[in-house]
């Protein structure tokens, strides 16, 4: 094939949506590389309020199919009829939500861009029928993805496609990138009794814990401060915890911000809290750590992936608040310890790039189209 190909990417969200997240970014970051290299992107997303159905971004066309009621069924009748009229050449199904199963109706090669799956973590998102469907798609992966190749986020991930019936050397291991940041970090043995948490606020990612470890520290440290950079459906249910914990005046929820005050936030405290259940891979554990900040986290998959643990911050078991409370205290209070985790995150930080991670996505996509033709 002498033209670059012609991609089609099945994604819930563009990165302009409301509750774009860590995928949204990784899609973005990847396929806007590939179209300044020449590939045709069309992004098929499902729509938002004030959204126009047709848009460009990042070099990519996006198609908006309506919403969520109708958008999966959209962008299966999308794939499969303009796949036969030939005006793809691959398409790349996002499996972070819920799976399109595209290669049931796709007329060309699918490439499966795996962050993470639910199992039954869903249940802790969802409401119970929604989480019993998503659930149950989950479990036909084995059979009809069993011919398409995988590049997955995380060695965690990996491991849980295997774990489902997805052949080892089916799937590829691609970590994400980071933007570099332009802030210059403050010595991390200059900055205040600051913790931080950066990601969606839902219930499977766990702020709670870090509330409630936060008011087992508020007495041991007077100056302690709470940031909260991110929105979602549970933060009102965090804000409740806060007050109950004691440490409602010390949290500042910001919400979204842009990405150069995100910086400079990261770079002026002294410890990052990842306390989810599951993620495809720490994005916000990286980011954290390119401005030398540790990072204390749940051992969970993705989170094992991107930290450490005991070089560039802390493991600790699910939902586990002594356990959290003891390592935010210790980076808290010890020098010598926070100085040691700091430069050891900053050259960890440096291991990912994105331009390595297109890389990876563009032979995935060159291997798929020379096995379908």
């Amino acid at each position: 094939m002498h033209r670059k190909p012609r991609v089609l990417v099945l994604n819930e969200r563009d990165l302009s949506h409301p509750k774009a997240g860590g995928a949204e970014i990784h899609v973005t970051e990847i396929f806007r590389r590939l179209a300044e290299r020449g590939f045709e992107v069309t992004l098929a997303s499902s729509s938002y309020p004030g959204g126009p159905n047709r848009d460009e971004l990042a070099g990519m066309a996006v198609e908006r199919l309506g919403g969520i009621p109708f958008y999966y069924v959209r962008a299966a009748a999308h794939c499969a009829r303009e796949t036969r009229r030939g005006t793809y050449d691959v398409v790349v199904e996002c499996l972070n939500k819920v799976p399109f199963l595209s290669p049931a109706y796709s007329a060309v090669p699918v490439v499966a861009l795996c962050h993470h799956l639910f199992g039954k973590t869903a249940f802790q998102q969802e409401r119970w029928p929604i989480a019993a469907a998503v659930w149950s798609i989950e479990r036909l992966i084995p059979y009809l993805y069993r011919r398409a190749p995988f590049v997955s986020i995380s060695e965690s991930t990996r491991e849980d496609l295997v774990g489902r019936g997805i052949a080892h050397d089916q799937v590829r291991v691609s970590h994400c990138g980071i933007a570099r940041p332009r802030y210059e970090p403050l010595p991390i043995t200059q900055r205040g009794q600051t913790i931080v948490y950066l990601g969606r606020l839902e219930p499977y990612k766990r702020v709670d814990v870090m509330l409630s470890a936060a008011g087992r520290l508020k007495e041991r440290f007077g100056d302690l401060e709470l940031i909260v950079i991110g929105r979602g459906s549970d933060q009102p249910r965090l804000e409740r915890i806060a007050r109950e914990q004691g440490v409602a005046d010390r949290t500042r929820f910001l919400g979204f911000v842009e990405d150069a005050e995100r910086d400079r936030l990261l770079g002026t405290s002294r410890v990052c809290v990842c306390p989810s259940m599951k993620e495809g891979w720490g994005l916000t554990v990286i980011e954290s750590n390119a401005l030398g900040t540790p990072v204390v986290a749940t051992d969970a998959p993705g989170l094992r992936d991107s930290v450490i643990n005991g070089k560039t911050g802390y493991l600790v078991a699910e939902g586990d608040v002594a356990a959290f409370a003891h390592w935010i205290g210790e980076v808290l209070s010890n020098d010598r310890l926070a100085d040691e985790l700091s430069k050891a995150a900053l050259l960890w930080s440096r291991e990912f790039d994105w331009d390595r991670a297109a890389d990876d996505m563009a032979d995935s996509l060159t291997r798929a189209i020379a096995w379908g033709d």
